[in-house]
């Protein structure tokens, strides 16, 4: 019997805010704990990106972010569609397997709005026909049924949009300028609270579940929250209930959302048969006022530096649970370095398939470790991170080569503020320094050589999985990339303060 799918993405949720994850968490995240003890947890997962549009085309396509035409950044509300025409994707794959597949919740990918004057939708949206239709939407992308929003919970319009069309017209312009309550101008659908889009799309999920499990079909549920992200704005539920802040408020609605859906699971009586993964598509933001939260004892990116946009891997290291009664046993850790690329190729070892050549080409299957096989090397030859502005990293086993000076994001040094004399590429050994303090790049040229040309490979060949060369999309920026990758390191006689 083919397994049930629900695939839960948190919003710039980091990597301690679980306290499965991180014991001196001061977020007791109860039902991610249960699940945690129900299933299998992570401890070395990765986003292929730092921020969110780029993470949820790999989680998709199983393809890494930058092949598309997206080489830095995340798109906009008005943006139009990311995944390009014709590509399998994880829904459309499982479609032809019988599956029925749903998006309920924080799109970020890209649709095209339809206009008055029949050109894309502006920056500014002043040309969007709201009455129109919205064409290559989750729809497009193998979706049998979504309800949605465009972008981020800050981003306008802030309109629902399911199965291609508006559920109700903008009727106002909304801005809140508060310290956490934060989000952009925009028009506003008078049918759209921002309060009320997390619960909404709970309950739209929990009434999913309970339909599809009195089906004979299974079912794939993608349900992307637009929490923690700001605007932060966790409901009277759950105000000062964490002993933090309101991000941390917030964070305890995330982890009572993933407990709705087990409820509803169970109540279906799908529970054991159901794949149930909770992730987060990059690590937390500094929105969430990491200062304060320090203050008070709780460490969204845990022991680890940086944060959302950064390369180091408070960037990307993210949570990640998997439960499955009937194949995973309970309480297991994993240490394996796996990816959120890694959702299509496992899908496929599942369903006892291969993928072609052109699908997948960054897509590794997990099935093995979630079964309990214990590996002679690891599923991953290396995996590759991305950071806001485009910088690169490659980790392979305790190694992990930066192509920049800096963070590459928001951490300090930022990208064009590096201090003078810093080295263009960083070299950590993270058995021995999971806190990204001392760059070695200069004692193991041997290894900055052989990651360079590993990442080389893997941007030439279109693909980091075997089989046939593929190409990479969009418009050919690869400048910066290549600048980095054809320098020669030169040693320098101090480390500067930021690596001591």
């Amino acid at each position: 019997m083919k397994p049930n799918i629900v695939y839960i993405l948190a919003d710039d949720m980091g990597y301690g805010d679980l306290s499965c994850l991180n014991e001196s968490s001061k977020i007791r995240t109860s039902h991610l704990d249960k699940m945690a003890q129900a299933g299998m947890v992570f401890e070395d997962a990765h986003a292929t990106s730092a921020v969110c549009t780029p993470s949820r085309y790999s989680i998709l396509t199983g393809r890494y972010n930058w092949r598309s035409r997206l080489k830095s950044g995340v798109l906009g509300g008005y943006s139009t569609h990311l995944i390009e025409p014709g590509r399998m994707t994880v829904p459309s794959f499982l479609k032809t397997y019988g599956y029925h597949t749903a998006m309920i919740g924080k799109w970020h990918l890209g649709w095209d709005w339809a206009t008055i004057d029949g050109n894309p939708a502006s920056a500014d949206g002043e040309n969007v026909d709201f009455t129109g239709p919205v064409a290559n939407g989750p729809d497009a992308c193998g979706f049998d049924y979504y309800f949605g929003h465009c972008g981020s919970l800050d981003m306008p319009p802030y309109v629902y949009v399911e199965d291609g069309k508006a559920t109700a017209q903008p009727d106002r312009v909304t801005e809140d300028t508060g310290k956490f309550t934060w989000w952009r101008k925009g028009p506003t659908a008078s049918d759209f609270q921002h309060e009320d889009v997390l619960p909404n799309f709970t309950q739209r999920s929990v009434r999913y579940i309970e339909e599809r499990a009195a089906s004979d079909e299974p079912f794939f549920l993608y349900f992307p929250l637009p929490a923690p992200h700001t605007p932060i704005l966790p409901t009277s539920e759950f105000r000062g209930k964490s002993g933090t802040n309101a991000y941390g408020d917030f964070c305890l609605q995330v982890d009572d959302v993933v407990g709705c859906i087990v409820d509803a699971l169970n109540r279906s009586g799908v529970i054991d048969n159901t794949i149930l993964i909770f992730t987060s598509d990059n690590g937390c933001s500094p929105q969430a006022d990491l200062d304060e939260l320090a203050g008070l004892g709780h460490h969204p990116s845990y022991v680890f530096r940086g944060h959302k946009a950064d390369i180091y891997e408070g960037g990307h290291r993210v949570p990640l649970i998997v439960q499955w009664p009937e194949e995973i046993h309970a309480g297991l850790i994993s240490a394996e370095t796996v990816c959120l690329s890694d959702l299509l190729a496992t899908c496929a070892d599942i369903l006892s398939t291969d993928l072609p050549d052109d699908a997948g080409e960054d897509s590794v299957s997990n099935l093995p470790v979630w079964r309990g096989k214990f590996l002679d090397n690891s599923l991953r030859e290396a995996t590759i991170h991305h950071s806001i502005d485009g910088s690169f990293s490659i980790r392979r086993d305790k190694w992990k080569l930066e192509m920049c000076a800096g963070s590459g994001g928001w951490s300090h040094p930022r990208p064009g503020e590096e201090s003078e004399g810093l080295p263009p590429v960083q070299l950590y050994n993270l058995d021995a320094d999971i806190g990204e303090k001392l760059n070695i790049y200069d004692k193991h040229p041997d290894v900055v050589k052989e990651l360079k040309a590993l990442l080389t490979q893997y941007v030439v060949n279109g693909r980091s999985t075997s089989g046939e060369k593929q190409g990479n999309t969009g418009p050919v920026e690869w400048e910066q990339l290549w600048w980095m990758l054809t320098q020669t390191p030169k040693p320098h006689a101090a480390e500067s303060e930021e690596n001591k």
